[in-house]
C-alpha cells in the first residue's frame, strides 16, 4: 500500500476531518483507511462489496450523512 494512489472521500469536509480514503484502481479489490490515520490499518474490501455499500449509501437517506 505504500505506493498506492489514495482518493479521499467527496464528502470530505473544510478541515479534513471525519474521512475515509480509498484507492481506485486495484483489480478486485478495495483498500479503504481513515484520512486522519494514513499509517494505521487498512481494510480490504472486495470491490463487489464496496460498490453495493457505496451504492446503498448513496439510495439511503442517513442522517448525517
Amino acid at each position: 500500500m505504500s505506493t498506492a494512489i489514495w482518493r479521499k472521500s467527496s464528502y470530505t469536509n473544510g478541515d479534513g476531518g471525519d474521512c475515509v480514503e480509498v484507492v481506485d484502481d486495484l483489480p478486485g479489490i478495495v483498500p479503504v483507511r481513515d484520512s486522519k490515520d494514513p499509517h494505521g490499518p487498512t481494510l480490504i474490501f472486495p470491490a463487489a462489496a464496496w460498490s453495493s455499500f457505496v451504492t446503498a449509501v448513496k439510495d439511503t437517506d442517513l442522517p448525517g450523512i
